[in-house]
């Protein structure tokens, strides 16, 4: 027996006002009931609406687990922007209200252990729905199910797909970098195991660095490393069974000449212990500050190739390259208004109780897409055949 999920509220609480947050706060205003965001303290919430040119239309507050508590009623819409560990307690209180619960990270097993529970709740857990992880998901899946019509799901076949996607400065510097999230998460990344498919087999890069390559899109070479576990996402995004693949790889996208100028950083990251990579986190921070004097630029390039064993091919990818301007960055618009896209499906009661997330299935791909394009977050689609 399915469980219908709580009927909506109407209020959204958007708990963190970071580096992350933008227009897609805004396109709540406009869609929601009621909208508080939560932050460090009232004051810098308010401070936060003031900067995107939304005071008066969202309630500020100052945000702690019993404050709320306090103010969460039953159908109300939480979305964390606040660290992947906080997710789980946040869901479980979400949980004990009937509240609903969305972020823009990739699914915790501390998470998929409430999961259960949320269902039963009528709760809607909304997960994986940014932009890294988020609208890769919608690319690939988009572009699984283009040539699986093309080729067919019974006919052998091989296939490379590779998801790169990099925050990087709009005028590139002598860092190759911006900040678009905390350096102690780009360096807790970098000191992750990435597990991926090359040549056939299932590959694991101890220091995904070391895996760097050059990546041409759209003519500009980029450098490319694999990070996180991209196995999983072979069944993700339902490549067929009838079909082997030769390279299939989710990864970072840098600058050219990244790795040459984070050498230093990788000789930290070698020897340093978690102390010593903490402080590295706080030094990189001051001496490469995110200021509104610089832009960013978010690329995010997704391609497949598939060759039949008859001899028939489909090749295709999906590419954003924006930059940021002075109301926003790019990373903001497309997080933000990825997330806010989700939300207003939660609203709207569309979404299924449970888990959930940016796209399961080609069709839901490729509706999110249609909206994203409605709401400013440009991309295009190259098909060779």
């Amino acid at each position: 027996m399915t469980t219908d999920p709580v009927p909506a509220s109407g209020t959204v609480h958007w708990i963190g006002a970071g580096l992350s947050t933008g227009s897609g706060l805004a396109a709540l205003c406009d869609t929601a009931e009621r909208v508080r965001l939560w932050h460090r303290t009232e004051s810098r919430a308010a401070d936060a609406l003031d900067r995107l040119g939304l005071a008066g239309r969202a309630e500020p507050r100052a945000y702690s687990p019993p404050a709320l508590a306090a103010e969460l009623a039953p159908g109300d819409v939480v979305v964390s922007m606040l660290p992947a560990p906080e997710h789980a307690p946040l869901l479980a209180e979400c949980v004990r209200h009937g509240a609903h619960f969305a972020c823009s990270s990739y699914v915790s097993q501390a998470v998929l252990d409430q999961v259960p529970a949320a269902e039963k709740a009528g709760v809607v857990v909304l997960t994986e729905a940014g932009l890294d992880p988020g609208i890769d998901h919608l690319f690939a899946h988009a572009l699984v199910a283009r040539a699986r019509e093309a080729i067919g799901d019974e006919t052998p076949a091989s296939y490379t797909l590779t998801s790169y996607c990099g925050g990087v400065p709009a005028v590139p510097n002598d860092f190759t970098y911006r900040f678009s999230w905390a350096p102690a998460g780009v360096l807790g990344a970098l000191r992750s195991p990435a597990r991926y498919i090359e040549g056939g087999a299932e590959t694991v890069a101890d220091r995904p660095w070391e895996a760097t390559r050059r990546h041409v899109v759209d003519g500009e070479t980029f450098e490319v490393y694999p990070n996180r576990d991209s196995v999983p996402f072979v069944e993700q995004y339902g490549l067929p069974d009838a079909w082997t693949p030769r390279t299939f790889v989710r990864g970072t996208l840098r600058l050219e000449g990244w790795l040459r100028a984070w050498d230093g950083v990788f000789e930290e990251l070698k020897r340093g212990d978690d102390a010593r990579i903490t402080a590295l986190a706080r030094e990189l921070a001051a001496a490469y500050p995110t200021t509104d004097d610089d832009h960013d630029r978010v690329v995010l390039a997704v391609s497949l190739d598939v060759r039949a064993g008859t001899g028939g091919t489909w090749a295709g990818g999906y590419l954003l390259d924006l930059v940021g301007d002075a109301r926003e960055s790019a990373m903001a618009r497309c997080v933000s208004r990825t997330l806010a896209l989700g939300v207003r499906h939660v609203l709207d009661g569309s979404l299924p109780p449970g888990l959930n997330r940016a796209a399961e299935t080609a069709a839901r791909a490729e509706q999110w897409l249609r909206e994203l394009a409605r709401d400013g977050v440009d991309f295009t689609l190259r098909v060779d055949r």
